[in-house]
């Protein structure tokens, strides 16, 4: 059985890709680990510099798989994922390496939350982000906290309250997209890059990397999630994630 995250180390910089094309990398516990895994050990590589994020079979991350959170039995890792993809996020977000998204076809929900993760976003030129969990009564607090943190509020609006598709161009004019290419470049476009950030001082990345974060979070990385996860209005009690389909 191939396992749900690969990663490869390079000269400066590693590539770690989410591995579950059959079902357009749709995220499920065992994901979950393998990206929560493989971040741990890119992170603590001391020669690595960037990080690419992307996904098997020309998409980057439909979203939850909802197929397999219905499934019954229930599987083992159920009842540990929201703590399993807490730690994703919390592993991206204290990160000290450059984080090089390529974004080819989509990222939905779950998925845009960690395409909204990238310092550097690359995306092709018929690629699409959405951010829908409005459209379906739920929260969004992971695309939140990567929107607040990066972006402004006018730009977090645009892409949670209306909860469409936003395609590359205006991901690019939004400052969302770094840039915009072919989409049969995006990988060699991202895998360049950080390339080009693998070849610099590590400690000047890390240094950098880690000023911006705090700088902008002005806040311990965990508990920034925490902060969006809990800042809902008293009273209300929208689910901070789609439940199963069943």
């Amino acid at each position: 059985m191939m396992p749900a995250v690969t990663w490869t180390r390079h000269d400066g910089w590693a590539d770690v890709v989410l591995n579950r094309p059959e079902r357009r990398n749709a995220i499920e516990g065992t994901l979950a680990a393998d990206l929560g895994e493989a971040l741990r050990t890119v992170n603590a590589d001391a020669e690595v510099r960037a990080i690419v994020l992307r996904g098997a079979g020309s998409a980057f991350c439909s979203g939850l798989d909802l197929k397999a959170f219905a499934a019954e039995p229930a599987p083992a890792w159920k009842a540990g994922f929201a703590q399993a993809w807490d730690d994703v996020h919390g592993l991206l977000l204290e990160s000290p390496k450059v984080l090089v998204v390529a974004l080819e076809r989509y990222a939905i929900n779950g998925g845009a939350a960690l395409a909204l993760a990238g310092d550097v976003l690359i995306a092709g030129e018929t690629a699409y982000l959405q951010v829908g969990e409005i459209q379906i009564g739920m929260a969004a607090p992971r695309n939140l906290a990567w929107l607040v943190l990066r972006h402004s509020e006018a730009v977090a609006a645009r892409l949670a309250l209306l909860g469409e598709r936003v395609a590359a161009p205006e991901l690019l004019r939004l400052g969302v997209a770094t840039e915009v290419v072919p989409d049969a470049d995006v990988v060699t476009r991202a895998h360049a890059l950080a390339a080009q950030i693998g070849a610099y001082p590590a400690a000047g990345v890390a240094a950098v990397k880690t000023a911006l974060r705090a700088a902008r979070a002005q806040m311990p990385p965990r508990d920034w999630l925490g902060a969006c996860a809990q800042a809902r209005p008293a009273g209300t009690d929208l689910p901070l994630a789609p439940p199963p389909r069943l």
